[in-house]
């Protein structure tokens, strides 16, 4: 039965902000968007708030969501943080089923509708929590070039297994809502000849691949001489091969190999140089970056060239990462970061980054990412504050300079977090 939402603002992203606007909902659908006039069905009057798109969430690691802080302290090394993480995973001898439900609980509540994780723990894991629209990409570490095989008929058999959870059990998620894809980790894991095997299996699968890349100045000095902290780490855990990586290599080598995939997320992207946000924009089509802002400051990263990248015509969607870098899975804090350190981006290019953007870089924009009819009913309502007024644009800047979470929240039609 199809039922109508008012408000202030209806912002749907891929067209012009309708003040005093609504949104039918039939079913999982949206139905149509307009004025007072085109409501139908029971109308909700949300009053002073802005409605927009469910957020997407392009990168996360729902594993640690149950961390209360992040590991380390703030502006440490990326090496000394990742000793923290292995050894946070070694601690841990259950599969996370209880950290990733709560990631998912806690996304949804901020809002996020759309999910894209990297994916260590089996189908089990995500068969509770609220039931958003999951991309597993499935993380593969193998950098020594003797582990490359190995690695291929692991991950082969663990998407095999993803797969048939889904189509056999959706474990209480609507079907249809789990995507998979490939996670090839970062250069410093995952030598290039096995970059190059992966994204051949994701080009017979037609498969997304997310790699985080540059992520680092110490990752450059691997490429670049492999020489440096995470080759001593490398060595360290007795996965060193001096052979695996090309003298003399650099980001733009591996987005070469991301740009052979059907769609490629190169995530954090914190130390690309001109000629890599170029080829980037020269394949928006297919290749996207992720931001992942608040992540950045905590390692203390030198200012990110947001709007650089966003005037060359690079895709830039937003990612929370984990809370073991993060202190929570808010992508609207992420949003409202980017509009406090980037002043000059505008409010409208911010909020498509949480929403349309993410969902153009899953290849799911066909389906979330926008108010549009005949997409899913993801939507989310926030608060305006307090004697806001101006242009819709204004409104929205507004929005992102507040700190309300979302007062209600609806997936697939279905309001899961409502008013006060």
């Amino acid at each position: 039965m199809a039922f109508s939402l008012q408000a202030r603002i209806v912002f749907p992203v891929d067209r012009p902000s309708i003040e005093h606007g609504v949104v039918t909902m039939e079913g999982e659908r949206i139905m149509a968007l307009g004025g007072a006039e085109t409501a139908v069905g029971k109308a909700y009057d949300l009053g002073d708030v802005v409605i927009l798109p469910g957020l997407v969430n392009t990168h996360t690691h729902l594993e640690f969501s149950d961390l209360k802080r992040p590991l380390g302290q703030a502006g440490m090394r990326l090496v000394d943080w990742i000793r923290l993480v292995i050894a946070e995973r070694n601690r841990r001898t259950d599969c996370p089923i209880d950290s990733i439900a709560a990631g998912l609980l806690e996304s949804v509540t901020a809002g996020v509708t759309t999910i894209a994780e990297i994916a260590t723990a089996d189908a089990a894991s995500y068969a509770l929590g609220k039931p958003v629209e999951l991309m597993l990409l499935a993380e593969v570490i193998g950098f020594s070039r003797a582990r490359a095989a190995a690695a291929i008929t692991a991950v082969t058999e663990r998407l095999d297994a993803l797969q048939r959870r889904n189509d056999s059990d959706p474990g209480g998620l609507p079907r249809n809502t789990w995507q998979l894809g490939i996670s090839p980790h970062a250069p410093y894991t995952v030598s290039p000849e096995l970059l190059r095997q992966l994204v051949e299996l994701a080009r017979r699968r037609n498969l997304p691949v997310a790699m985080h890349l540059a992520e680092s100045a110490e990752e450059i000095e691997l490429l670049a001489a492999g020489t440096g902290e995470f080759q001593e780490l490398l060595d360290e855990r007795s996965m060193w091969d001096a052979a695996a990586i090309h003298g003399g290599s650099r980001p733009l080598d591996y987005l070469r190999l991301l740009a052979e995939a059907p769609r490629a997320l190169v995530i954090h992207g914190n130390y690309l140089e001109a000629d890599e946000s170029d080829f980037l924009a020269a394949r928006a089509e297919r290749m996207s970056l992720v931001y992942c802002p608040r992540t950045h400051a905590y390692f203390g990263h030198p200012p990110y060239p947001l709007a650089d990248m966003l005037a060359a015509g690079v895709r830039v969607a937003l990612g929370t990462d984990s809370r073991a870098s993060n202190p929570d899975l808010n992508l609207l804090a992420e949003m409202r970061h980017v509009a406090r350190i980037h002043p000059t981006i505008d409010p409208h290019a911010i909020v498509r980054m949480g929403t349309l953007a993410g969902a153009e870089a899953l290849g799911l924009d066909w389906r979330v990412g926008s108010l549009t009819a005949g997409k899913l009913a993801n939507a989310i309502a926030v608060p305006l504050p307090p004697g806001a007024t101006g242009s819709p644009q204004e409104m929205l800047a507004a929005v992102l300079a507040n700190a309300d979470r979302p007062s209600a929240v609806w997936l697939r039609g279905r309001e899961v977090v409502s008013p006060p």
